[in-house]
């Protein structure tokens, strides 16, 4: 027996390297419009209640679209400073995007019309889109580190 601590698995080098793969793949510049756009999608749906104006009319949709723009943004945020630790979430944002895109006909209490349509419609599918991207790019980094070896 040795007096020496046993090394966390995140030390593993296996481990080391495949976040380090992920971290390469966060750096590119497609990577950091993608987290942007994203992070402003995110942003856009916190605030849209009072952007479109119908913070007065739906306080549910208005909570809803709240609660999940800071979502999406603080996932967006979480995305380009830590991407390698971060990837494993990022199937979440399409499905808070496919949530926004029904959210008008699904939440009570909600009245929508054609403008909290319009935007939870037009949003959502931006944020699904993006997030579709960010959940690619850690297939990226798989795919060339299958290349490599």
């Amino acid at each position: 027996m040795s007096a020496r601590p046993m090394a966390g698995m995140e030390q593993h080098p296996d481990i080391a390297e495949l976040r380090a793969r992920y971290d390469r793949v966060a750096e590119t510049t497609s990577a950091h419009t993608l987290d942007g756009l994203t992070f402003l999608s995110g942003l856009y749906l916190a605030i849209s209640p009072w952007v479109i104006a119908f913070h007065s009319r739906t306080t549910t949709l208005t909570v809803n679209n709240l609660l999940t723009g800071i979502a999406v943004t603080l996932l967006a945020v979480g995305f380009a400073s830590a991407y390698g630790r971060t990837h494993g979430v990022a199937w979440v944002v399409p499905l808070i995007g496919v949530w926004t895109i029904i959210a008008p006909w699904v939440v009570r209490g909600s009245m929508a019309t054609m403008s909290t349509v319009l935007n939870n419609v037009i949003i959502g599918a931006l944020i699904f889109l993006f997030g579709m991207g960010a959940a690619g790019m850690g297939m990226m980094s798989n795919r060339a580190s299958r290349r490599r070896m």
